[in-house]
């Protein structure tokens, strides 16, 4: 008789679905270790626009990927998904349960399918395009990705100009589109059962009420989001272009700080990117039949999580 493989929580959600909070609940009954599955997260001295989780929340359970690099590095989805192996491995040689937490779909897709083949960031490819982008606008560099690689071009918005960016880099190096290049990917064999729970509102504006108030408390009080800003554009290696400080609050604070927006603008335009946030989060994963979906504006959510995660267990000890 086979064994089975041993079992992998991911606890996935949208941003404010309240991951961290069900996660730590579970680390109170269960033997466990949470990886960070949060592109934020892992840069240093990224902690209230990230809505990092608190010294005291970090210490109720070993966590892991968090505050790894710089803001000025770059940290991929290749790494991750080796990292978060290994972790994997390591978490479950010490006899506990990794759990991964968080709404990175890309970093997910990446440990999950497999790596894309997919050739790395060309420096000078890249500063090309950013002075195209400059110049023409990303709507000019996306009527020219819908030329070459029309698929991808149907596939992103005209406005995401980090995908369109890397899709027409990909592109000028291999001569292939990438939607080509994705097709031809293969599913590992993963050593583990990656097992997903997602944590879902049953009413959007209920979400988007969660979601302004977070974002409004992140401007008040001291430090806040402007203090942590204003800290982090001290630092000559950083920039408005750099994939930290297009996080979804960080770019918004940097304006105001350049006093490119006022106040009310920032509070605007910060709410409603982390609502486009959540909408493409809640889009990947809806295009995921084989996850459980928890009601995460239930207030039985937390034990709703354990119980089902102690069934789990019990079907594959």
């Amino acid at each position: 008789m086979q064994q089975a493989k041993p079992l992998v929580l991911a606890l996935l959600g949208p941003t404010a679905s309240g991951k961290t909070a069900c996660a730590l609940e579970l680390a109170r009954h269960f033997p466990l270790e949470i990886i960070s599955m949060d592109s934020a997260l892992v840069y240093r001295g990224m902690d209230i626009g990230t809505a990092k989780p608190s010294a005291e929340e970090r210490a109720a359970a070993p966590h892991h990927l968090i505050d790894i690099i710089a803001p000025a590095e770059a940290y991929s989805v290749a790494q991750f998904a080796a990292d978060c192996s290994s972790l994997i491995a390591q978490i479950q040689a010490r006899g506990r349960f990794p759990v991964i937490v968080g709404g990175t779909m890309l970093y997910y897709k990446g440990l999950s399918q497999g790596l894309d083949d997919l050739p790395q960031a060309d420096p000078a490819i890249r500063a090309r395009l950013e002075d195209e982008i400059a110049r023409d606008g990303i709507a000019a560099l996306h009527a020219r990705l819908a030329q070459v690689d029309p698929h991808t071009a149907q596939r992103l918005p005209p406005g995401d100009t980090q995908r369109i960016q890397r899709a027409l880099e990909i592109f000028m190096l291999t001569g292939q589109p990438m939607s080509a290049l994705l097709a031809r990917r293969s599913t590992p064999e993963l050593p583990f059962r990656l097992w997903p729970v997602s944590l879902e509102p049953s009413e959007r504006s209920a979400l988007h009420a969660r979601i302004a108030q977070r974002f409004l408390a992140m401007l008040q009080g001291s430090p806040n989001l402007l203090d942590e800003v204003e800290i982090l554009r001290r630092d000559p290696d950083l920039h408005p272009n750099l994939p930290s400080m297009r996080c979804v609050g960080y770019r918004q604070a940097w304006d105001y700080l350049d006093g490119r927006i006022d106040m009310a603008a920032l509070k605007e335009q910060g709410i409603a990117a982390t609502r486009q946030l959540a909408k493409r989060q809640l889009t990947w994963l809806r295009a995921m039949p084989e996850r459980v979906v928890l009601d995460c504006l239930r207030s039985d959510c937390a034990q709703q999580l354990r119980d089902l995660f102690s069934a789990e267990i019990q079907k594959n000890p």
